[in-house]
């Protein structure tokens, strides 16, 4: 990477080179420069600004958004197809230069809380919808630098704006990956719920179960910590990439808190008229013995109970696909993902999309999933909304980027984290069937929680 100054040089000669190829003086809409850096960059800063950030190290990739250039937020039954509307209007009103010839393209961040209805006391809107100001993309080995501003705006302005864009992240791109800190303690504030709690939502929801009012429900633990210091956003998802490098790590910073997720899950991807959509349920905790992990392994695969978990959510995604599909299959049995704390059961699902079928009614028809909430849908979410001892806000929502042709790619907010200074509230729930027991459900939302409070104590 260039050094600083020069860096500083040469993106503002680029920009003042190609100012002339911008479109400014429409009433309405925005315009996005593309500018390919000289090297790819191995992580992207955290600029202390309201921003998201979106990497899966294992793909190397990575998408991050500083600032606004403009935002929208809804809530309510109907808030995906309000804010569907909007992008609809990005195909004619969102011009995007690339003089680079990059193939790299601007995208907006879609994001939404569990449930529309909105938490009070969330910092986070109940969905939003969100172009930023600055981006920085990776994709395989090409690195660029992503400008966006409402138009209109004068030459002047849009120079100004942006060169101090560019003043702000120049400095940042040549530090490396900042290494873990001393682990530090972690001090209890608080859990909800407790453990006597926990098993009389388990032994209630069992109960519904073999009364047939419910097939699987998915119950939810909150926990408070404290750190000793203040938790260093960036240097954790730096940790969350080494620790789970198959995982969408998700930091979500606005109105004064952080939310981040070190997610396995992604609801769907799709492009054209091609979508994936990942099943996922049905864990075992990993061993660090290598034998008694690959019987945990072999276990998880053969487990009647974990099957059957995992295909309640097989073929409640099928149903929710199959409208939207004009061809659709699923792979044969469930494979293992391997994370390094614990496996899950996993089934890929491919269609090809009937005319018409984005990313917003795609989340519309999958979300939420058995994975995260139960089956049958509705009736899961009325027994959550009257039991769970607290709103989810945002946990096991979705978040990921949408192109301006309205395709796009979501991921499901697990193992996540809400985060202000040295305080931060850690979230984790297990799906409850025929055959769930309270002590080993806990067991496991124990290990899901570890993960980010691991994490945690090195950030």
């Amino acid at each position: 990477m260039l050094q600083p100054l020069k860096l500083i040089d040469q993106l503002r000669a680029r920009l003042r080179e190609t100012l002339d190829l911008l479109p400014l003086d429409a009433n309405q809409g925005w315009v996005s420069l593309i500018l390919e850096l000289p090297q790819p960059l191995a992580m992207a800063p955290d600029l202390r600004e309201v921003g998201f950030y979106l990497g899966h190290a294992q793909r190397g990739e990575f998408y991050a958004g500083y600032g606004i250039a403009a935002q929208w937020q809804a809530e309510g039954p109907g808030r995906l197809e309000r804010l569907r509307q909007v992008a609809l209007t990005w195909s004619k009103d969102w011009v995007q230069i690339d003089p680079d010839e990059t193939g790299l393209v601007a995208q907006g961040l879609l994001g939404f809380a569990a449930t529309p209805r909105p938490r009070e006391g969330e910092d986070l809107p109940n969905t939003l919808l969100w172009l930023p100001e600055l981006a920085l993309i990776r994709r395989q080995d090409r690195c660029a630098l992503i400008l966006t501003a409402s138009r209109p705006i004068t030459r002047a302005a849009l120079l100004h704006r942006w060169e101090g864009w560019i003043a702000r992240l120049a400095p940042r791109l040549g530090v490396g990956t900042p290494l873990p800190l001393p682990a530090s303690v972690l001090n209890p504030l608080r859990s909800q719920p407790d453990f006597s709690d926990w098993s009389r939502l388990v032994l209630a929801a069992i109960d519904d179960i073999a009364n047939s009012r419910l097939e699987k429900v998915v119950i939810c633990r909150r926990q408070a910590v404290r750190g000793q210091r203040p938790f260093d956003l960036e240097r954790l998802r730096a940790v969350l990439s080494e620790s789970y490098p198959s995982c969408q790590v998700i930091h979500i910073r606005y109105a004064g808190s952080d939310f981040i997720a070190a997610t396995p899950e992604r609801l769907f991807r799709q492009w054209g008229d091609r979508v994936e959509a990942d099943a996922i349920a049905g864990t075992a905790c990993r061993a660090q013995d290598q034998m008694q992990d690959a019987a945990i392994r072999q276990a998880l695969l053969a487990c009647p109970k974990n099957r059957h978990e995992h295909q309640v959510v097989v073929d409640a995604m099928h149903a929710a696909l199959a409208p939207c599909c004009r061809a659709l299959e699923e792979a044969a049995g469930p494979q293992i993902l391997a994370l390094n704390n614990a496996y899950h059961l996993q089934t890929r699902l491919r269609g090809l999309l009937r005319p018409g079928i984005d990313a917003f009614a795609l989340a519309e028809h999958l979300h939420p999933t058995p994975a995260t909430n139960g089956q049958p849908r509705a009736a899961a979410a009325d027994w959550l909304r009257t039991h769970e001892p607290f709103a989810r806000g945002w946990y096991t929502g979705a978040a990921g980027l949408i192109a301006p042709d309205l395709s796009g790619e979501l991921w499901v907010l697990l193992r996540c984290s809400r985060i202000q200074g040295q305080e931060a509230e850690l979230y984790a729930g297990a799906g409850i069937v025929a055959g769930s027991e309270p002590e080993s459900e806990w067991q496991e939302t124990e290990h899901k929680l570890a993960a980010m409070s691991k994490a945690l104590r090195f950030a």
